[in-house]
């Protein structure tokens, strides 16, 4: 990792990462602020909240089909303003509704799932776009500089979501978080360095899942790119058996009271900070291929907290939050590891589709984790099924396996 001066003193990444500071922390806060909403202007029931909690997630899986071909035929910086530009207006729809007495449901449930299409193409178009704008001897840098920001909102946003609902509402938090996309926008729009004019790519192929036959392609023509898509696979969908049910283990299995909870949660944000900062030591005292294995098998067995709290309820708190910040930091150093080893290898022309493949798999997975994990729980007991999730993500450790990770010399074609 280069020193810090060398991007302290890059004008354009610095304006990108203001603009990421912004759009992130608006993400979190819209999260946080719709369901409030919901619950508490429009009464909703606990499957409504459920519903609208997947709607903002299912969306990334949709967009991921078809935006890496977008991304690769157009310039990103564009494509990212938009993205920001229609989440401003619409998170702006919502007030608006609440004024004239017309906020319901559907609108919210709409605004969450365009929303989050939305959010989904601009992170595509921005691990697509920080390769050509920064280097690839300040990738690794740029990605930290990145996830820490990303960290700090994590705990941030939700915070100041919350704050802002207290103080003057639902509807004019939303007007708040808007103004964030706004920022994101102007700044993005002031890069001064032109982008290199997009590869056309071909027109017979049009349909979403030649592009993602086209990434997997990619992948499969250089064996760590390959490793890196099936540790993604596995360790979202057990990673998704916790998403599902790490709020059912801490409030009713455990006992801890929601602002505990939020707590927790909120120490994952200070994990993935000080992941972040990990890297740029870990890479000066280690080669990069095993600092890649080192986080990868850390982050998964501090995931082991979590049955381990439910087998020593007495240390609970303790080992839930060693989870969240040890092995939150394990794992964000890891992501930023990878991703950058991707943006380095992947050629500009199909940078978007590979970073789709990747943002398809991991969603898919998810989801897909979130609901093995409820139809296991009818027929298992809730610590079977969190030991089950927990030990099927150690096995990504041997799927990264010993082959070398950071021999880019013979990076692949270009389908």
């Amino acid at each position: 990792m280069t020193t810090a001066p060398s991007l302290w003193r890059h004008r354009d990444f610095l304006r990108l990462w203001a603009a990421q500071a912004g759009s992130a922390v608006g993400a979190r806060i819209s999260r946080t602020v719709l369901p409030m909403l919901a619950l508490l202007t429009l009464d909703a029931s606990a499957s409504e909240v459920s519903a609208l909690a997947a709607l903002s997630v299912a969306p990334g899986l949709v967009v991921g089909l078809w935006a890496g071909r977008i991304v690769d035929a157009r310039a990103r910086r564009p494509l990212m303003i938009g993205a920001d530009l229609a989440r401003a207006a619409l998170i702006l729809t919502v007030p608006v509704a609440a004024h004239l007495g017309a906020l319901a449901m559907p609108q919210i449930y709409l605004v969450a799932a365009a929303v989050g299409a939305a959010s989904a193409l601009f992170s595509i178009a921005e691990m697509a776009y920080v390769p050509a704008l920064v280097g690839p001897a300040r990738i690794v840098d740029a990605n930290a500089r990145l996830e820490a920001t990303d960290s700090v909102a994590e705990g941030v946003g939700p915070w100041l979501g919350g704050v802002l609902v207290q103080i003057v509402g639902g509807p004019l938090a939303l007007a708040v978080d808007a103004a964030s996309y706004l920022w994101s926008a102007a700044l993005l729009g002031r890069i001064a360095m032109p982008e290199a004019r997009p590869v056309p790519t071909s027109a017979a192929r049009t349909h979403p899942l030649a592009d993602l036959a086209t990434g997997l392609k990619v992948c499969r023509d250089h064996p760590p790119l390959m490793r890196l898509l099936a540790v993604e696979a596995v360790t979202t969908l057990a990673g998704g058996v916790l998403f599902a049910l790490y709020t059912v283990v801490a409030l009713g299995t455990l006992g801890l009271s929601p602002a505990v909870l939020g707590l927790l949660i909120g120490a994952g944000g200070i994990g993935s900070l000080a992941g972040a900062l990990m890297v740029g030591p870990l890479l000066r005292s280690v080669r990069e291929d095993t600092a890649l294995r080192l986080t990868l098998a850390a982050g998964l067995v501090l995931n082991l907290t979590v049955p381990m709290a439910l087998l020593l309820p007495g240390l609970a708190l303790p080992l839930l939050a060693l989870g969240q910040v040890a092995g939150d930091a394990f794992l964000t150093a890891f992501g930023i590891l990878a991703l950058s080893l991707r943006q380095r290898v992947v050629a500009d022309a199909v940078m978007g589709r590979v970073a789709a493949t990747f943002r398809v798999t991991s969603d898919g997975c998810l989801l897909a984790g979130a609901a093995l994990a409820g139809l296991l729980t009818l027929f298992l007991p809730l610590a079977a099924v969190i030991w089950a999730g927990t030990l099927a993500g150690l096995t990504a450790i041997a799927v990264l396996g010993r082959g070398g990770m950071s021999a880019l010399d013979s990076p692949p074609e270009v389908p």
